[in-house]
């Protein structure tokens, strides 16, 4: 499947995705066919817990058909990308002070912060210069301001229909070239904490330089979205060579610990595959590991649907075999967990509990 093209600098809109996602079920449909997606795709905007609103299309395309979609959880895991806390409940306890490293040359940028609406907390910013502006109240709605050369966009959002969290949007702007470089702080002044978790992260990929991130990140939440999407297949990455972690692979569990994310792993360093443009190449990351899963579950549907042993052979029936033939890897002590979810696939084992 053709995702799209870029919208200017950025990547194609998730709209594209789910107009992609609705002609292959639909067609499938047509077709009376069997049908296994592979998503090689992810972002950091939004609240990481499952219930984006792609996170619930792709949950709800899910149920129309006899289907599988197996996501990638990208390759966040140690991009220093992500960090959180909690603060104390009660009524004006601690601050937490996040430190943000902030590259030479960043032309702009944002960051999300996402906390529960029902936790109250004011927000202070310290420039590498020394300047601070706040505590900034809570408001809903966009506050603009200026902190030495840079300009500060402050969105607080509301809940929506499809989530109870609230994001808290912050976007750097140069007054000229650059974002001022250097270590800002960011402080969360707290007013009234009922739970007080909260989650911090910068856009993935290559949006912005290797030198801006977290100067504590957090490994764990890592994983991008659509990967958290409930009823998707949610695939993170391992060394094969050695049954060794793959340092970069997205991890779990969604915000708010709701569920298990990944749901397996499969091998994705040094994957030889066909190259663009002819010829083959060795890559690593969550995109190679995913499509051993979804080549797994289209034998699986094969065996079972198309050759009618098993009609109803996919959705949460297909998750279920493929979690209880997982392999334990002995760089994890306990199953199941953030980083390899269930266990490595193993489709031997999946389809020997079939007999």
């Amino acid at each position: 499947m053709k995702l799209g093209l870029s919208i200017g600098d950025s990547f194609p809109s998730t709209v594209q995705l789910m107009q992609g996602i609705d002609y292959a079920v639909k067609r499938a449909i047509q077709l009376n066919m069997p049908l296994v997606i592979n998503l090689s795709f992810g972002n950091n905007y939004g609240a990481h817990n499952g219930f984006s609103l792609l996170e619930t299309f792709i949950s709800d395309m899910v149920n129309r058909w006899k289907m599988n979609i197996a996501i990638g959880t990208g390759n966040e895991g140690t991009a220093g990308k992500h960090t959180g806390g909690i603060l104390s409940r009660g009524v004006r306890g601690p601050s937490a002070i996040i430190e943000l490293a902030v590259g030479e040359f960043e032309k702009t940028f944002n960051l999300q912060i996402w906390k529960n609406f029902y936790d109250q907390f004011d927000i202070a910013l310290t420039s590498p210069g020394g300047i601070r502006v706040g505590p900034i109240p809570e408001r809903l709605g966009t506050q603009q301001f200026a902190i030495g050369p840079t300009e500060i966009y402050l969105y607080y959002g509301e809940p929506l229909p499809y989530n109870i969290q609230q994001e808290i949007y912050i976007e750097f702007i140069p007054a000229k070239n650059y974002v001022e470089s250097g270590v800002w702080k960011i402080e969360l002044v707290p007013r009234n904490i009922v739970v007080g978790n909260f989650d911090l992260w910068l856009p993935s990929g290559g949006v912005v330089g290797p030198q801006t991130l977290f100067l504590r990140p957090t490994e764990n939440t890592t994983l991008t979205i659509p990967s958290a999407a409930e009823r998707a297949i949610t695939v993170g990455a391992y060394d094969a060579h050695n049954d060794s972690l793959a340092f970069f692979s997205g991890r779990g569990y969604p915000r708010g610990n709701i569920m298990v994310k990944p749901d397996i792993v499969a091998p994705g360093v040094d994957i030889t595959a066909a190259s663009p443009g002819g010829g083959y190449t060795s890559r690593s990351g969550t995109s190679m590991a995913t499509p051993f899963v979804t080549g797994s579950i289209a034998l699986l549907m094969e065996w079972g649907i198309v050759n009618g042993n098993d009609p109803y052979f996919y959705g949460e029936k297909m998750k279920a075999y493929l979690i209880a033939g997982a392999r334990h890897l002995s760089i994890e002590g306990e199953y199941p967990n953030p980083t390899l979810g269930y266990g490595a696939l193993c489709l031997r084992e999946s389809f020997l509990l079939t007999q």
